[in-house]
């Protein structure tokens, strides 16, 4: 004879604590909606017995995995932390797993990821932006794998979106600059190809150059990527060259901050000589000196609709309704009136 016992079940969990399996399943993969005493109950019991969910059967039963995907461009800075916490805290409160990938900006590794994590079952994606090919949007509703646009907002786009107008963001703060007096205005932007954010950004301050009787050849652009050594590098172009900006207007915080160091490395002030403003408004934003004016993205609430969204399109089988989230213009000392 084996002196070996058998597993702990879900019908064991349930009698020691005296409840039901199905509230045994609700506690254990979406706690929030157990009163806490039952909880409790039920988690003293799976402590006590030893019980481990078994999550083929799990999936089996539910006919899902459990699992979110989502593919985000970049890992080496703090762009899309705020949100991608905020989106995994949301999916396990629904008792879901997040599983992230990383695509370095470039699409064909991004297609790759997709088609990766629908083959190992994801129930639904989150994506950066609208701009990919469309046979990935085909492929997609092929394989029946709901899919979700942050950090984005476009009305009319095939796939719905929960995030904010990137062209309305920045108008807003062109023509904030533009009020202070600055007509010759710079640019340094993430590279507008496959990138709807940074092409919408762009489009941002041209339509307030337009809006404000200013001509096209007031903005000089500068597309790059998103590290602070190609930041500054950027803003030694800008000033390299014909009558310089007195204000560089950058795509994102860590461009700014990359323009603020190569500033003052040129014995440039900010914002007396020259005036530097960012995107996102992370941490960064705040902890630089001179402190950066920003555009602040709710990166908390987004992450946190986009997982309901999400997860409401997984379990309802019903289209997200995208939602277009306010930003706001974060006045800090790096932005002053034009020098005379």
């Amino acid at each position: 004879m084996s002196n070996m016992r058998s597993a702990p079940t879900l019908d064991d969990v349930a009698k020691k604590a005296g409840v039901s399996t199905a509230t045994v399943s609700r506690c254990l993969n979406a706690p929030d909606r157990v009163v806490e005493a039952t909880r409790k109950r039920v988690m003293s019991a799976v402590e006590t017995l030893g019980y481990t969910p078994n999550f083929a059967a799990r999936v089996m039963a539910a006919k899902r995995t459990f699992t979110i995907g989502a593919i985000i461009p970049t890992m080496e800075n703090a762009i899309f932390a705020r949100g991608l916490q905020a989106f995994q805290e949301e999916l396990h409160r629904s008792g879901y797993t997040l599983l992230v990938s990383s695509s370095a900006y470039k699409p064909d590794v991004e297609e790759e990821q997709i088609r990766t994590l629908v083959a190992r079952g994801a129930d639904g994606l989150l994506l950066i932006g609208h701009d990919r090919d469309p046979k990935i949007y085909e492929y997609l509703e092929r394989q029946k794998t709901p899919a979700l646009v942050a950090w984005s907002f476009i009305p009319d786009a095939r796939t719905p979106s929960i995030g904010f107008s990137n062209r309305d963001a920045m108008f807003a703060l062109a023509q904030e600059v533009i009020r202070l007096g600055h007509t010759r205005i710079g640019m340094i932007s993430g590279i507008s190809q496959g990138n709807d954010r940074a092409r919408l950004r762009i489009k941002g301050v041209k339509d307030a150059l337009a809006a404000n009787g200013l001509p096209p050849e007031a903005l000089s652009v500068i597309e790059t990527s998103y590290e602070i050594e190609s930041g500054a590098d950027a803003f030694a172009g800008l000033m390299s060259g014909g009558p310089s900006p007195s204000v560089v207007l950058c795509g994102n915080d860590v461009l700014a901050a990359g323009a603020l160091r190569k500033a003052l490395q040129l014995g440039m002030r900010v914002p007396e000589d020259v005036s530097i403003t960012g995107f996102d408004d992370i941490e960064l934003a705040r902890i630089v000196s001179p402190a950066l004016t920003t555009v602040h993205v709710p990166h908390r609430e987004m992450g946190l609709r986009a997982a309901c969204g999400l997860v409401d399109m997984v379990e309802r089988k019903t289209a997200a309704a995208s939602i277009n989230l306010e930003t706001e213009i974060k006045i800090r000392a790096s932005l002053g009136p034009c020098p005379k």
